[in-house]
């Protein structure tokens, strides 16, 4: 791994921002390399405001969306919420339908089959709506490029409204409204809502209408901050005011089925990485395994009996996506073996009989194991379907666009994609992409890299310390946990290997004078002959809490030692 120190807070603002809020300057450097300078950003940072939600009418389209849902309602209109099958679309559907219930009975929810229909709105869905007389669908989390789909309802005089965040392409839908803040005509101050966040969006402008005020609106925001971790959106702006009252509402009050899922959780307060593992994966593991209606009727269910039952169908599902995403990851690193591709700029594998719900874990499972852009395959239907991951600071996105040739559909993010081919076009494709990839991929890229906040001394890492840098959280992409880093240390004669496989690397430093720290490297098993060797070392770590036996101590979470 490659350890990047980033640019030191100017000492001047860091000085004067500590001044100002009467705290350490090690707190006041960090606040000042994540560009809070003043007293009042540092106050808008640690205490966020729901007044500080942007106005959704910013939105381009969201008069029109308001205007067509209202007249809907008034003239009782079947309305179909429709969503894609992963945690942010689930999560949305649940979201706008249980607030729409509030106001007419005539609501219905919809989830694509992943198997039969893959991603997005389908001529199915469409079908579905006709022969049940729903005249307006509202999508969400899908559909910014679906223009054959909305032409296709609109033949079948059912409208759409559009609420997305994946990249448009050069045309949109012709829908009522299409709302997507990546939208090139959209003036939304803030681009990086998730699904989730979009539809959040549309209540809000909704619930101006119904004078309800953003509080009223606020029951609805565990859904929205389950979203945003599962959908790894930037959690600062309007996404950082988002996740932290839906963590305050997914911990004091959460709805039935959250309730359900974290009940065997034994922490006083879930952070937003409890809701990346724990959660979003069980969430996810209704889409993948059987169908993402479990996943919403366990989210929209009130009945407690009815909530027990949808719980235990969804970890159920999870037991089984576990193993095998395993076993299908162990196939796919036999196949890179085989075929002696472990010197590729990039890893593109295919298996006919490969689970389609969970080529996306495998990708990400494989990119810890070679560090490279990585497609997979799996037969679907008539065509090639496959999951694309990237590594950090790679657009794999603009890479599917220069293999667009040998592509049928294709749509995501930078850092992953899901894209369809032609049986025949695989051998071509994967040949076009390795040489886009080898060809742009700059080799600093191609090493993992971990960025590192700051050096600091052990002694630094006191208990009132690690109380101010809690409230940094909620953390997430550009406003990550920091990390620090200290030059020799010592272990203290107990590393050890834990874990199955010994996976794990359980030590304990000290420097100097300093207290003796307990440390957790999770996957650095391999490196136990480093503190062996009784020479010093250097760690970088995030810090921590252990809970043990009724004690709570800090931790350092190693991330590398060398």
């Amino acid at each position: 791994m490659r350890w990047t120190i980033k640019p030191a807070a100017d000492e001047n603002t860091a000085k004067y921002l500590g001044s100002e809020l009467g705290t350490d300057i090690a707190i006041a450097r960090l606040l000042v390399q994540r560009g809070i300078k003043t007293f009042n950003q540092a106050k808008a940072f640690f205490r966020p405001k729901l007044k500080d939600l942007h106005n959704p009418l910013l939105m381009k389209d969201m008069d029109k969306a308001v205007t067509r849902i209202k007249a809907a309602l008034v003239n009782n209109e079947r309305i179909l919420i429709y969503g894609d099958y992963d945690v942010d679309g689930t999560t949305s559907v649940a979201l706008m339908a249980t607030y729409l219930e509030t106001k007419t009975s005539n609501i219905s929810t919809y989830i694509p089959d992943r198997f039969d229909e893959g991603y997005g709105i389908s001529y199915k869905g469409i079908d579905y709506a006709q022969d049940n007389n729903f005249s307006l669908i509202i999508a969400l989390d899908c559909g910014i490029k679906a223009i054959k789909k909305v032409e296709y309802a609109k033949k079948k005089e059912i409208d759409f409204i559009i609420c997305d965040h994946h990249r448009p392409g050069k045309d949109l839908p012709e829908a009522i409204a299409v709302l997507d803040p990546k939208r090139m005509d959209c003036k939304y101050p803030f681009k990086d809502l998730c699904g989730c966040g979009v539809g959040f969006k549309l209540i809000q402008a909704l619930g101006q209408n119904y004078n309800e005020s953003i509080e009223d609106l606020s029951i609805y925001l565990d859904l929205v901050a389950t979203a945003i971790g599962a959908d790894i959106v930037p959690v600062v702006g309007e996404n950082r005011i988002l996740a932290h009252y839906g963590l305050k509402q997914l911990n004091s009050n959460p709805r039935p089925g959250f309730k359900e899922l974290i009940k065997n959780i034994k922490k006083d307060v879930l952070s937003l990485t409890d809701v990346i593992f724990v959660i979003a994966p069980r969430i996810n593991a209704a889409g993948r395994m059987k169908h993402g209606n479990y996943a919403v009727s366990l989210l929209k269910e009130k009945e407690s009996a009815q909530v027990k039952m949808a719980a235990e169908e969804i970890e159920s599902f999870n037991s089984s996506r576990r193993f095998l995403d395993k076993e299908t990851t162990k196939q796919a690193l036999l196949q890179i073996h085989k075929r002696n591709e472990i010197e590729k700029s990039t890893t593109v594998v295919y298996n006919s009989n490969w689970n389609k719900g969970v080529i996306g874990i495998v990708a990400s499972r494989l990119i810890e194991t070679y560090y490279r852009p990585t497609i997979v395959f799996t037969k679907s239907g008539d065509f090639l379907t496959a999951s694309a991951r990237s590594v950090r600071g790679f657009d794999i996105y603009q890479a599917l666009e220069k293999c667009s040739q040998y592509i049928e559909q294709f749509g995501g993010h930078k850092y992953a994609a899901g894209l369809s081919i032609k049986e025949e076009n695989y051998l071509d494709f994967k040949s076009a992409f390795e040489t886009e990839v080898k060809s742009s991929l700059a080799v600093h890229f191609k090493t993992p890299e971990i960025f590192i906040d700051t050096e600091i001394s052990l002694n630094s890492l006191t208990p009132k310390f690690y109380r101010v840098l809690k409230q940094f959280a909620p953390f997430g992409p550009q406003n990550l946990a920091p990390v620090f880093m200290t030059n020799d240390v010592f272990d203290s004669g107990y590393c050890k290997c834990i874990g199955e496989d010994d996976k794990h690397l359980k030590i304990s430093v000290h420097k100097d004078n300093s207290n003796t720290f307990n440390c957790i490297g999770f996957g650095l098993g391999s490196k136990l002959n480093i503190p062996h060797n009784k020479e010093p070392f250097a760690i970088a770590y995030t810090l921590d809490e252990n809970h043990w036996n009724g004690k709570i101590s800090l931790q350092l979470k190693l991330k590398d030692l060398k």
